[in-house]
C-alpha cells in the first residue's frame, strides 16, 4: 500500500461502472451467493439424521465447517489482493457448488464432511472479494471520498434477503413434495436412494450457485493483475497473515472495529445456539420448535436487512458512522437483555417481550454492519482491503465458536444471555468517546500516525492501479 493520494479517474480496467451499476451487481452477487446457504438451513441437520448420523457425528460435521473457515480464513484473506477479487469468487462458487452436491446426494459420512470442508473453504474465499471489488470500482470511477454505505447497506440487505428467502424455500420443497402422493418414494427408487425430499435444497443450491459462478466472470471486470506463480502466492501467505494480525495494532480505530466484531460473535453465538431449544421448550416438541425456530430465522434476517437499510440513515441522524455503530450496538444490548429476563418465562406477554429482543437483536446488527465497513474501507486501500474484511471476519468467528461453547457449558436460564449482553455492552462502549472524522486512507490516523493498514510483503505488493485506491455471517 502506498498511501498517496487517489485520483478520480475512471479505471478502464473496471469497465467504466458508474457507481450505481456497481452497487446493482454488488447486491446481485451478494443474493445469488448467499441463498443457497439459506437453503441448507432449515434442512441440514434433518438430511444428515435421515442418512443415519448420530448426533455427535452431526456436530463433528458443522465442527469441520467451522475450523477450515477459520483455520484458512488469513491465509486465504490476501488472495483477492494478489490474483484478483473474480478469480478468488468463481473459486468460491465452485467449491460450493461441489459441496452442495456432495451434501445432497452423499450417503457416506465422509463424503458429508467433506463437502462440509469445502464449504468452510468456500466462506473463507468469499468473505471479502466481492466488497472489496464494489469498493474499488466505485473508488476508481468517484474517488476515496464517495459514498459507500449506501451500496455495503444493500449488499448486506441483500445477503439478509438471500437467507431469509433460502431459509423458507429450503425449508418448504420437501414439505410440498411431501404433500404429492409417492413423491419422495419415486425419487428415492429411480435415483438408487441418492435423492430424498430433504436433498432437494442442496441440490437446488448447486444450481444456483453455477448461476452465481457465471455471473461472477461475466459481471464483475478489475484491472488485470501483473502475472503471478503459484510459488509467489504461497509464498505471500505467511506476509498476509502478518499483515492481517498487525491490523488492529497499528491503528487504534480498526482495532476498535475488530473488538466490535467479536462482541458481534459473541451475540451471535448465544442467539443461534439458545434460540432453537426455547422455541422447543415453547412449542413442546422439537418437530414444533424447529418450525418455529424457521420462522423465527427469517424474521430475523428480514430484520437485519432491514437495519442494512437503515444504516446510513442511522448514520446521518446520530452525525457520524462511530455514533450509529455505538447507537447499533446499544439496540443488541437490548434484545439480548430482553431475551435474557424472559428466560424462565413463558407467558404471551413473555414471549412476545423474547420475540421483540430477538428482532431487536438482528436489527442492531444488521445498521452496525454497513457503518463499521465505511469506516473499516476509509482506513485501508485497495492492497489490503481483502485482508482486513479477512482479519473482522476472523475476529467474529473465533470468538462465536468461544462464546458458544461457553453458553452451552453455562447452566440454562439467563446468565448466558446476560453475559453475551455484556459482552455486546463493552463492544459499544469502545464508540463513546468520539474520536476525530475519519479519513480516507491517505489522511492522518486518530492515534497520530499514518493511515494505512500493513502491507503484505513479497507478492502482496500493491497491484493495483494507482487511481484505483480506495461487510454474511450476517450470521
Amino acid at each position: 500500500m502506498t498511501g498517496r493520494p487517489v485520483a478520480a479517474a475512471v479505471s478502464p480496467g473496471h469497465g467504466g461502472l458508474d457507481g450505481a451499476t456497481a452497487r446493482r451487481r454488488y447486491v446481485t452477487v451478494s443474493f445469488l451467493f448467499w441463498l443457497p446457504i439459506g437453503m441448507s438451513i432449515a434442512t441440514g441437520v434433518l438430511l444428515f439424521t435421515e442418512r443415519g448420523m448420530g448426533l455427535a457425528a452431526i456436530a463433528g460435521f458443522y465442527a469441520v465447517h467451522s475450523l477450515t473457515a477459520a483455520a484458512m480464513e488469513l491465509p486465504t484473506g490476501g488472495l483477492s489482493d494478489v490474483i484478483g477479487r473474480r478469480p478468488v469468487l468463481a473459486v468460491a462458487g465452485l467449491l460450493n457448488l461441489t459441496a452442495f452436491t456432495l451434501i445432497g446426494l452423499g450417503a457416506a459420512g465422509w463424503a458429508i464432511a467433506l463437502g462440509m470442508g469445502l464449504m468452510g473453504l468456500a466462506r473463507a474465499l468469499s468473505s471479502g472479494p466481492a466488497e472489496a471489488w464494489y469498493v474499488d470500482t466505485v473508488h476508481a470511477h468517484a474517488g476515496p471520498d464517495a459514498d459507500l454505505r449506501t451500496g455495503l447497506a444493500r449488499g448486506s440487505s441483500a445477503t439478509s434477503a438471500a437467507l431469509a428467502l433460502g431459509t423458507l424455500l429450503g425449508g418448504g420443497l420437501p414439505w410440498l413434495l411431501g404433500l404429492a402422493p409417492g413423491a419422495g418414494e419415486w425419487l428415492a427408487d429411480t435415483t438408487g436412494g441418492l435423492v430424498i425430499p430433504l436433498s432437494v435444497p442442496a441440490l437446488l443450491g448447486a444450481l444456483v450457485e453455477g448461476v452465481f459462478v457465471l455471473y461472477v466472470l461475466s459481471a464483475l471486470p478489475e484491472p488485470p493483475r501483473p502475472r503471478t506463480t503459484l510459488r509467489r502466492v504461497m509464498g505471500g501467505v505467511p506476509a498476509a497473515i502478518a499483515a492481517g494480525l498487525r491490523l488492529g495494532a497499528r491503528d487504534a480505530l480498526i482495532r476498535r472495529i475488530l473488538l466490535t466484531a467479536s462482541a458481534a460473535g459473541a451475540a451471535l453465538a448465544a442467539v443461534e445456539l439458545l434460540t432453537p431449544g426455547r422455541a422447543a421448550d415453547l412449542m413442546g416438541t422439537a418437530e414444533s420448535g424447529a418450525l418455529v425456530f424457521a420462522g423465527l430465522a427469517c424474521a430475523g434476517f428480514l430484520c437485519s436487512a432491514l437495519g442494512s437499510q437503515l444504516a446510513p440513515i442511522v448514520a446521518r441522524f446520530t452525525g457520524s458512522s462511530e455514533r450509529a455503530v455505538l447507537t447499533s450496538l446499544g439496540l443488541v444490548t437490548l434484545g439480548l437483555t430482553l431475551l435474557g429476563l424472559t428466560t424462565d418465562a413463558t407467558s404471551p406477554l413473555a414471549t412476545t417481550v423474547a420475540v421483540t429482543g430477538y428482532g431487536i437483536v438482528y436489527l442492531g446488527l444488521g445498521a452496525a454492519g454497513p457503518n463499521e465497513n465505511d469506516l473499516l474501507h476509509r482506513r485501508v486501500d485497495a492492497s489490503g482491503r481483502a485482508t482486513a474484511l479477512s482479519v473482522q471476519s476472523l475476529s467474529l468467528q473465533l470468538v462465536a465458536a468461544g462464546a458458544g461453547l461457553g453458553a452451552g457449558a453455562l447452566p440454562p436460564g439467563p446468565l448466558p444471555w446476560l453475559l453475551a449482553a455484556t459482552a455486546v455492552l463493552a463492544g459499544a462502549l469502545l464508540w463513546v468517546r468520539r474520536a476525530a472524522p475519519v479519513p480516507p486512507h491517505h489522511g492522518p490516523s486518530s492515534t497520530g500516525s499514518p493511515v494505512a493498514a500493513p502491507g503484505p510483503a513479497g507478492p502482496l505488493h500493491d497491484t493495483a492501479p494507482e487511481e484505483i485506491h480506495p461487510h454474511a455471517r450476517p450470521t
